[in-house]
């Protein structure tokens, strides 16, 4: 009776606090705008994925702000009971329109402002967009970038989240290392929005979450179609398009995407780089407000590679920067991605939003790292080869409802990735064409089930947002080459709770402390095959933890200035190097990371923007004794920024930097990474249709070390090996023209 009573007057004391406004924000193609800001005196919303919003506490008509970045912000009064829709009309964007509101990821401002202001000319460019983020290529253009993040060398993905409308990025227990990230199957000119956070503090984030995630969302409704065509340097070619199927449906839409690229690079072994990307989505909005999409995408991709050179034989004139010691490294890969996504409207405070997917990928990689260490005959080049198909999706149920006083908003979801990776191998090869030893050689099989639930409360000021994940994994692996020893397996269960709290002190000054843990999975033929001394059994060595913890804010002191600052500490229980020409994984111990981010957007005046991000970090390993303990390529600072023209006119253009510190090659310190400074240009002029770009990488053609690493190498002529610092060059004072037409 008495528990009765409780929950009636807990109903009866919502009824008294308010009631509920709800509405949709569209564009002018009818198109749900997610994201977009409502505030009014009674608090504020940020749109879902169909541009809905809630405004709860409202017992009388109410005054609405709604706004989007580069739309036109509408004011309107609504009284309860009716149902209202905006209609916002693109315009210039402006950062006065900025909201920075208590709900939501306000750190994927920072993105979206800059995806508005500066233009995007490679898929290495949309990784560049996230603040804090550096990359390096270094093999022949067509393999993954090595990727930094909060101080980590992530290596090709090993703690970082990637994902493109719902499918993942990141290769589990890959040929050539975990977590391995091609993003080259992305056409940048189909991306739309980028959604990113740092650190591990996102319950719908999973394995690899640990630094951070990054989320890509490609466009639904094209504004029109177009090609566009490049030439420049080092016989570089490059051709997009976007091919719009339905001009006129706004309910159904319909378009066709494709990119080639080819480039010699500045090496004088030519590269022979070329790519090849198709993409196709369809999307449909029902009259009820639902919406489906089906999207399909092939890549192929081929190259050759110089591979990292040892800086004795540039400093003694042996070879040049763009020289090599073995010139038969190269690869080649594709992938096929196939995904349905689906928002439906459960009722007017719910909807499911669900997606399933399917990649089949093939990978081939022809690798010297040490050249003729292990085999001073034929040498060390080495081959990592796979064939995999992945099997995923996940559904989520998300609602939004008043609880006394409390706005709430849960998010509850599961979901399943399985991969199946088929003759998974590591060789010692010649000159790309003879096998000389399989040294590693199995099939493999690896699933992740997982489920959340996500809970935020808002009230007043605040926002305390909690959740719990669980994942459970599943790894099987086939060694090919121990006869008919059986199938092998293990499987781990790891829980990961996370908990923020949001403080909205006054319009537009937002701060935030945030704690989770994450977790990294292991390689599955180090889970199940014995590379450690012993067969690795503890949640340690098969999910190793991340804690993180972030204290920090995001406002805009004036109408055209947004500010981010965070100070993060982050501990993980254990990495992992993968040595690839040895096919084992090698544990490094627990190690702590802590620093600080500090970034700017200033729109100086109409049209004109000035950014900033720069990151310090202190990174050290805890087991190691100090003078010991650095952690090799770790950097400890970078910073990014520009300043960039855009409007409505016919001339636009801007310069870019990104700048990284020396940093430790070694764990001593004794071997040094060398930093650099790098500017990039651009200008575009329009005529009608028409625009002509030029674009200057390098513009003041430094010498720079794209990656570095500290490598113990012997050449063929040498008695002794050598440890030093072996790199691939950056790219020198690079120009490219290009020619767009709207059709």
């Amino acid at each position: 009776m008495k528990l009765r009573f409780t929950i009636i007057a807990i109903l009866f004391g919502s009824f008294l606090y308010g009631q509920t406004i709800q509405g949709y924000v569209y564009d002018e193609n009818g198109l749900p705008l997610e994201g977009a800001t409502v505030e009014s005196n009674k608090g504020a919303d940020i749109t879902n994925q169909l541009g809905q919003f809630s405004i709860h506490g409202v017992s009388d008509s109410v005054a609405l702000i709604v706004g989007y970045l580069g739309f036109e912000t509408q004011n309107q009064v609504v009284a309860l009971g009716n149902k209202v829709s905006f209609v916002l009309k693109e315009k210039n964007f402006e950062i006065s329109e900025v909201n920075v509101i208590g709900k939501g990821n306000a750190l994927s401002t920072v993105a979206k402002i800059d995806l508005k202001t500066k233009p995007v000319t490679s898929s290495q460019q949309l990784l560049r967009r996230v603040p804090g983020l550096f990359i390096a290529q270094h093999a022949g253009g067509g393999k993954a970038e090595q990727i930094f993040l909060r101080g980590f060398d992530i290596d090709h993905g090993t703690d970082i989240s990637l994902s493109v409308d719902g499918i993942p990025v990141n290769m589990v227990s890959h040929a050539h290392g975990q977590g391995y990230a091609d993003l080259h199957f992305v056409i940048p000119e189909t991306v739309k929005q980028i959604d990113f956070g740092k650190g591990p503090y996102n319950t719908n984030k999973g394995n690899f979450a640990t630094a951070g995630y990054v989320d890509f969302n490609t466009i639904d409704n094209p504004e029109n179609s177009f090609f566009n065509l490049e030439a420049g340097d080092f016989n570089t070619y490059r051709a997009s398009g976007i091919a719009k199927l339905t001009k006129e449906s706004t309910k159904n839409i319909a378009y066709l995407a494709s990119e080639y690229l080819y480039s010699d690079g500045p090496f004088i072994s030519p590269q022979n780089f070329n790519r090849f990307n198709v993409f196709g989505k369809y999307t449909h909005l029902s009259d009820e407000g639902n919406k489906f999409s089906l999207q399909v995408s092939n890549f192929t991709s081929k190259w050759d590679a110089s591979g990292q050179i040892p800086q004795r034989l540039v400093d003694n004139n042996t070879i040049s920067r763009f020289g090599s010691v073995d010139d038969t490294e190269g690869g080649n890969t594709s992938r096929f991605n196939a995904s349905m996504n689906a928002i439906k409207k459960v009722n007017q405070r719910s909807l499911w939003v669900s997606n399933v997917y399917y990649s089949k990928y093939a990978f081939e990689l022809y690798s010297n790292f040490t050249f003729f260490l292990e085999d001073p005959v034929n040498g060390d080049q080495i081959r990592q080869k796979e064939d995999r198909n992945i099997f995923g999706g996940k559904t989520s149920l998300k609602s939004s409802f008043l609880f006394n006083q409390f706005a709430v908003n849960t998010d509850i979801g599961t979901g399943f990735r399985y991969d199946d990776i088929n003759n998974n191998e590591l060789s010692s090869t010649l000159n790309r064409t003879t096998t000389l030893t399989r040294k590693v050689f199995g099939n493999l099989n690896e699933l992740n089930q997982f489920v959340y639930g996500n809970a935020a409360l808002s009230r007043g000021k605040f926002t305390l947002n909690a959740g719990l994940r669980g994942d459970y994994f599943l790894f099987k692996y086939e060694d090919l080459l121990a006869g008919a020893e059986p199938n092998d397996q293990k499987s781990n269960f790891i829980l990961s709770p996370k908990m923020s709290l949001t403080y909205q002190a006054v319009k537009d000054v937002q701060f935030f402390i945030k704690s989770g843990r994450g977790f990294h999975s292991n390689d599955t033929r180090a889970i199940v095959k014995s590379n450690y001394e012993t067969t690795p059994s503890t949640i340690t060595d098969i999910l190793p933890v991340a804690y993180g913890y972030d204290l920090g804010t995001i406002m805009k002191p004036n109408r055209n200035l947004v500010v981010n600052a965070a100070l993060w500490f982050l501990h993980l229980d254990q990495e992992f190097v993968y040595v690839g020409d040895g096919g084992i994984v090698e544990p490094s111990g627990r190690t702590r990371r802590y620093g600080v981010d500090l970034g700017f957007r200033n729109e100086i005046v109409p049209g004109l923007f000035i950014d900033m991000d720069a990151n310090y970090t202190i990174a050290r390993s805890i087991d190691d004794e100090p003078g010991n303990n650095y952690i090799p390529l770790a950097p400890d600072f970078t910073s990014t920024g520009g300043i960039t023209y855009k409007s409505n006119g016919k001339l636009n253009g801007g310069i870019s930097y990104r700048y990284i510190k020396n940093r430790p090659a070694t764990s001593d310190n004794s071997i040094i990474a060398d930093g650099y400074f790098v500017s990039d240009a651009v200008i575009s002029y329009t005529i009608g249709k028409a625009n002509l770009s030029l674009i200057g990488e390098n513009i003041f053609n430094t010498k720079w070390n794209e990656a570095q690493f500290a490598t113990l190498t012997r050449l063929q002529n040498e008695i002794n090996p050598v440890e030093e610092i072996h790199f691939t060059p950056g790219n020198p004072f690079f120009l490219r023209l290009a020619v767009s037409y709207k059709l």
